[in-house]
């Protein structure tokens, strides 16, 4: 083995007499048995031959690596978004970049970590970490505060019946007179009481005599009243039996954390919230209570519109009525007259309304996946305004692929052109780990059948043609960074494909997917904007909000041909249909906010001088186009 050697080409052996050959190993010199004043004159020799910092060919690499870097970010998604940014706003971004470094300075601390660590064993705190470890604490925080006050402008991906807390639903329901429970089995087990499928429905007579549900004599699918067996829970009573229904309803956070036991497992949990639930909003007075919280808590979070993917059976009832419809007419009658009553309360004046993403589960054999297509373009017809679109949901590693479901896919497009009615996909896609199977490959089908947008699209950041052909095509990424945590396909947001995505120039937007199953305690989007501000930090609140103006841009606000919708995105807010106006709207809810930060964050966080005049003071934004949207 070769002598290690120092700058100067001595050997470690010539320099320190003393030492045995056996004593410089692999490269390292070993403590040399010299005096500490024989030492220092041995660094000060050394120390000499380092250059400085300011020394001119260093000056050189670090023009050049930062040339590097700016080159890059030209790249990125939010480019344009970045340069048209108003004095008051480039302000706002700085503030809020200083506060994150602080609170990643002061919140995140190994004090933090010691204390979380001594209550959940291996546990490291960082920002960005796992969600369900972490909210109580991002709540608290001064970020936290700027980033629910933030405009989001549209949710584009998000599922209905996941939205809204549980445990104010199903209070709710044992509000409502006559509303009674039966079960596919006695919930006398502790095995029943977490597999068993429990079905509400309202009777016109109360049924109080029988055998409670909680018995091992209970007869399967015997209708009992809701509020007599709810009081009767062993568990508790009333109180305990909405914390057992809860439970069944969502993601607890050791669903999430126990990584190893991977995808299929927390899929089978999650598909087991949906049965627990499913016929707890079937009910009209439910839909209307339902819809009039969703409606208030997405305003509140600064959401103004939201598409919501919808996969209801046809077992919806009416207010007392014991039968379900034989169709989704009077489902969307109370969708419609709830919207248009909270847009026209003083509350909801600012709200610009919902759509449906009408969706197949791609579990299901042709048969029922044609009829429930059908239902779609009948409603379509008969609610245009509200049925935006259409999608095939469920867990890709186990359901039907898009290519398996093409058949019908073309069935559904062309009797769409022969009702003369257009109802464009927006698929779910890559929401998977797969790379190359069968289930990654539905991206290829996705953007083969023109979706206008992407769920998930997890796996795409794989696939370097279709990252080229979704930015030159201008399909949207939905983006559901918590969600994809929950559901293991990744540790924490720091882990998450999507900044890969930002940095090759797709446009993505950010959503909550199912935010009650997951543990949000809100149907807003706030949590997942906290989670990408804080854990990448590329992104910045010019970042952030380059996401929310995209979730604006590529919203299905009215019916449009390709051909129109593509112009709409092109021409953004220089256009002249509804999402322009929009768009406008937002901007000076974004300088509002803005001014807003500084106001409120300025005189700690920025010694900047004001700003000229904005938005925020009566003047019209500068809008930037990218130069690719120019033509």
């Amino acid at each position: 083995m070769a002598e290690p050697t120092d700058i100067q080409g001595k050997s470690a052996l010539e320099k320190y007499p003393s030492l045995k050959p056996e004593d410089a190993q692999d490269g390292v010199t070993p403590e040399a048995p010299l005096s500490t004043t024989e030492t220092d004159a041995a660094w000060e020799e050394i120390a000499q031959q380092i250059p400085s910092i300011d020394d001119p060919f260093l000056q050189r690499y670090l023009a050049g690596r930062e040339s590097l870097i700016a080159n890059e970010k030209t790249q990125r998604a939010d480019v344009a978004f970045r340069k048209s940014l108003s004095p008051i706003a480039k302000r706002a971004c700085r503030i809020v970049e200083r506060i994150r470094a602080e609170e990643q300075r002061t919140i995140w601390t190994s004090d933090v970590e010691e204390r979380m660590a001594s209550e959940s064993p291996h546990v490291t705190v960082f920002p960005g970490m796992m969600f369900s470890m972490c909210r109580e604490r991002m709540e608290s925080t001064t970020l936290w505060r700027i980033v629910r006050r933030m405009p989001k402008g549209s949710l584009l991906h998000a599922h209905l019946e996941a939205m809204v807390d549980f445990d104010y639903l199903i209070r709710e329901l044992l509000a409502l007179p006559n509303v009674h429970i039966a079960s596919d089995r006695p919930l006398a087990s502790h095995d029943a009481l977490v597999a068993g499928q429990v079905t509400f429905r309202y009777r016109a007579k109360e049924r109080v005599k029988g055998t409670a549900v909680w018995s091992a004599d209970y007869k399967p699918g015997k209708f009992l009243l809701l509020t007599k067996m709810a009081d009767e829970f062993p568990g508790g009573g009333r109180d305990g039996f909405v914390e057992w229904l809860v439970g069944r309803c969502t993601l607890h956070p050791q669903n999430a954390h126990h990584q190893h036991h991977g995808i299929d497992a927390i899929w089978d949990k999650f598909q087991d919230c949906f049965i627990a639930s499913a016929t707890i909003m079937t009910y009209e007075p439910m839909v209307r209570a339902y819809l009039r919280a969703l409606m208030r808590q997405l305003l509140a979070d600064g959401v103004r519109w939201a598409e919501l993917r919808f996969a209801w059976p046809l077992n919806y009832c009416r207010d007392r009525h014991e039968q379900p419809e034989p169709d989704y007419w009077h489902l969307f009658t109370v969708i419609r007259e709830e919207v248009a009553r909270f847009r026209a309360s003083d509350e909801g004046r600012d709200f610009w309304g919902l759509g449906i993403i009408w969706t197949s589960l791609r579990s299901l054999p042709t048969r029922p996946i044609v009829e429930d297509m059908d239902h779609c373009i009948t409603t379509k017809m008969e609610f245009p305004e509200l049925v935006v679109g259409y999608d095939v949901v469920g867990y890709e590693n186990r359901g039907r692929t898009l290519r398996d479901l093409l058949p019908e896919l073309f069935w559904f497009r062309q009797q769409c052109a022969q009702e003369g009615v257009s109802v464009p996909f927006f698929f779910h896609a890559g929401e998977t780990l797969g790379d190359g199977d069968g289930p990654d490959a539905n991206l290829f089908d996705a953007v083969l059948l023109g979706t206008r947008r992407i769920g998930h699209g997890y796996s795409l950041y794989k696939h370097p043609v279709l990252v080229d052909m979704v930015r030159e095509r201008r399909v949207l990424v939905e983006a559901c960074p918590i969600s994809n945590e929950v559901l293991r396909l990744c540790g924490s947001v720091a882990a998450h494909p999507l900044p890969a995505l930002l940095a090759r120039g797709v446009p993505c937007c950010l959503c909550n997917d199912d935010p009650a199953m997951m543990g949000h305690g809100s149907a807003g989007m706030s949590h997942d904007f906290w989670q990408a501000l804080q854990g990448w930090h590329n992104l910045g609140l010019a970042g952030l909000a380059s996401l929310a103006e995209n979730s604006v841009r590529w919203s299905a606000f009215e019916d449009e041909d390709n051909d129109k919708w593509m112009a709409g995105v092109k021409a953004a807010s220089l256009g002249d249909g509804v999402k322009a106006r929009r768009l406008q709207e937002w901007q000076v809810e974004w300088e509002r906010f803005c001014l807003w930060v500084v106001d409120e964050y300025g005189e700690q966080y920025d010694d900047t001088p004001e700003p000229e005049e904005s938005v925020a003071a009566g003047k019209q934004p500068v809008v930037a186009v990218p130069e690719a949207d120019k033509a």
